[in-house]
């Protein structure tokens, strides 16, 4: 499950931590993000300790959202060593989704 992340904690839950972070842009009301968050947990499992997965609520936290472009929800951002570097952009398969954050690449399962 995804530990939930606002404005005071974010630079320390995502920018300065030492793993990717994939933080999920969602909000309660939102349907593909309540679609997307099982395969979220999936990949976090699957990944263990070499990927975070933290949460924004978008009406609670507009101003991040709005930091990193985030007009269409769920939107998930991986970020690595402090850097926003792949999104993906509504709900999606494990395999799709992965591909769009290019997990493949930055993060082997462990």
């Amino acid at each position: 499950m995804a530990d939930n992340v606002t404005s005071a904690n974010f630079p320390d839950e995502v920018l300065a931590s030492e793993t990717p972070v994939i933080v999920d842009f969602w909000a309660e009301w939102c349907s593909p993000c309540r679609q997307v968050a099982p395969v979220l947990d999936a990949i976090a499992e699957e990944r263990g300790d070499a990927i975070k997965i933290v949460k924004v609520n978008i009406d609670e936290e507009p101003g991040l959202a709005n930091a990193y472009g985030v007009v269409s929800i769920p939107t998930m951002i991986l970020f690595s060593e402090g850097e926003a570097r792949d999104a993906a952009i509504g709900a999606q398969p494990k395999q799709m989704l992965e591909e769009s954050l290019g997990l493949d690449n930055a993060v082997a399962p462990s």
